[in-house]
């Protein structure tokens, strides 16, 4: 049996070993279960029971010194000290007892300062020491009586740790096991995905105690303790509200900035939560790029939703559930696969190009003009819904728009620049549509259009067997066509929609739909309008009318069409 208790300067290190072996806690496991489950005991009480992981804090370049008796020779003997956020120096030493009282001959003990000085300024026997942030133990077989003392030091920065010791480090094994290749495997690889495997802890397979797994991901380094990511996941609400040096940290304090005692075994707690449970406001940043997902007892798991062509580092962690406390796999690090490279589509200078996007897909085009240019022209026909245009010239985004219809882009050009497209469909659907660019606006195939492209149905003109439209032109001469289309009286602008291609010509139409084609312009643009009367229809009935303009390379474009129904009583 052994006692442990903390230097601070508020406690009694050396009462005379009869009075404080009564005080501290003992393994005696009645009073062990009952001490273990009153938190505070922990906070407020240098002792510690034998066999009981503790939290505690560490001020930069402020050391901390830990002392426990050990009573009996050849008693066993393991300790296990985990950094959380930062490296320690830390060192076990071994010191003779101190006499119960020095001043037998007067009757009076010594002083108590003078009693605490003797143990801080002997030097003992050092027994092991280590400098790192790797979860690292000291274990014997058979240790000899004395007072041991466990000196801790951060030289990097404030920081946190845990601290286990035992008498009985074979029958208590809180940590739990690592199987004989503690590696973890990349099984499978992808763009968003990757599949993780490893060897069972022979404390669930063989011992058959309660272990889970759990799984952390991020990208910046591999971690050795799950101390370690608490750590850096609650960095923000744990250290604002740090105590000062030379404070008496009462119970709150402790509970209060992270400090958790993972010898409750009743209550399960998440990493990716405030270790606040109080009234005091902590003020947190927004949360690291680092994820842990406990899975129960399988030892193997998908990670998905990653990244294309991202490294991230995988830890695996083994968690005993009645204590909480865990042991570190061998974590593995990857790169997800790239995203797969699209094809570039070349566009020729003034030729129209048909593209297909498939639902939610993308699709790159480039235009590299072979002369200089003073200005660039885009034409963009979307057929169906609506489709997002990017152009970005020699790597400098100079257009990004929503194209419905029709659409007309003017840039400034520039000496041996190259343009690159990136269209992007729909989310309802496939998208169809033409593009055309050009250096020379006078010399293109797409034919020119107006802003406004609606028909117009002149109500007052209506009879039983025609109708009167109108539309607009431009100031190029062009050749516009009228095709009808005769509908259910239920025919509603949804069913229009649905059934329109835009990029459709008059050559899908059927002969019995045509009206007629004819010429117009006008340099005055408030003067091009055209309007056309359509005849021999039926009374009482829906005609569904499309207006065609046909450029000089034969493309059209199709007006937006127009519903219109007749009078049924002249």
């Amino acid at each position: 049996m052994f006692l442990l208790y903390c230097s601070m300067p508020y406690l009694l290190l050396l009462l005379p070993f009869s009075s404080w072996t009564q005080k501290l806690p003992t393994r005696d496991e009645e009073l062990f279960q009952m001490q273990i489950q009153d938190k505070t005991y922990f906070h407020d009480s240098s002792g510690i029971p034998d066999g009981a992981e503790i939290s505690s804090y560490l001020f930069r370049e402020t050391p901390k010194r830990f002392f426990f008796v050990v009573e009996e020779d050849n008693t066993p003997l393991a300790v296990t000290v985990t950094p959380c956020d930062a490296p320690l120096e830390w060192k076990l030493s071994l010191q003779e007892l101190p006499e119960e009282s020095s001043g037998e001959s007067s009757g009076e003990p010594e002083p108590l300062e003078q009693q605490k000085q003797q143990i801080i300024n002997e030097e003992g026997t050092e027994l092991f020491s280590y400098r790192g942030n790797d979860v690292e133990y000291f274990v014997s077989s058979s240790s000899p009586s004395g007072l041991y003392q466990l000196e801790l030091l951060s030289t990097e920065k404030d920081t946190h740790f845990k601290v286990y010791a035992t008498t009985t480090p074979e029958s208590d094994q809180p940590y739990p096991e690592l199987p004989y290749d503690p590696r973890v495997d990349v099984t499978s690889l992808g763009r968003t995905t990757v599949t993780l495997a490893w060897k069972p802890s022979p404390t669930a397979s063989l011992l058959k105690q309660p272990v889970q797994y759990c799984v952390v991901i991020n990208k910046e380094h591999n971690f050795k303790s799950l101390c370690a990511v608490e750590a850096k996941q609650n960095v923000d609400d744990a250290f604002m509200i740090a105590p000062k040096p030379g404070l008496d940290f009462s119970p709150f304090d402790f509970a209060h900035f992270g400090f958790y005692s993972n010898s409750n075994s009743g209550k399960d707690r998440s990493f990716l939560k405030s270790s606040s449970k109080f009234g005091r406001h902590t003020y947190s940043k927004p949360k690291i790029d680092l994820e842990k997902i406990c899975i129960g007892n399988k030892n193997i798991f998908t990670v998905s939703e990653l990244k294309p062509d991202t490294q991230y580092y995988f830890d695996i962690f083994a968690v005993n559930v009645h204590t909480n406390m865990s042991t570190a796999y061998v974590g593995t690090f990857a790169r997800t696969k790239e995203e797969a490279k699209q094809k570039t589509i070349d566009l020729k200078d003034g030729k129209v190009t048909d593209v297909f996007i498939k639902r939610k897909g993308s699709k790159f085009l480039r235009f590299a003009p072979v002369s200089s240019h003073q200005k660039v022209l885009f034409f963009v026909h979307s057929c169906l819904d609506a489709i997002q245009i990017q152009v970005r010239r020699d790597g400098k985004l100079l257009l990004s728009q929503n194209v419905e219809g029709v659409r007309q882009f003017q840039l400034r050009g520039k000496p041996k620049a190259k343009y690159l497209i990136r269209l992007k469909g729909s989310k309802k659907g496939a998208s169809m549509l033409k593009i055309l660019a050009t250096t020379r606006p006078n010399k293109q195939s797409f034919p020119s259009l107006p802003e406004d492209t609606r028909i117009k149905a002149f109500d007052k003109l209506r009879t039983c067997s025609s109708v009167t439209v109108a539309w607009l032109g431009t100031q190029e001469r062009n050749k516009f066509c009228i095709y009808r289309k005769e509908v259910d009286d239920n025919y509603n602008e949804e069913q229009k929609k649905r059934e329109q291609n835009q990029c459709l010509g008059p050559d899908m139409r059927k002969k019995s739909e045509k009206v007629l084609c004819k010429y117009f312009h006008s340099q005055n643009l408030q003067k091009a309008v055209t309007t056309e009367t359509i005849k021999g229809l039926q009374p009482g009935k829906s005609y569904l009318l499309d207006v065609y303009v046909i450029g000089h390379g034969g493309h059209s474009v199709k007006y937006q069409n127009k519903l219109v129904k007749t009078r049924k009583f002249c």
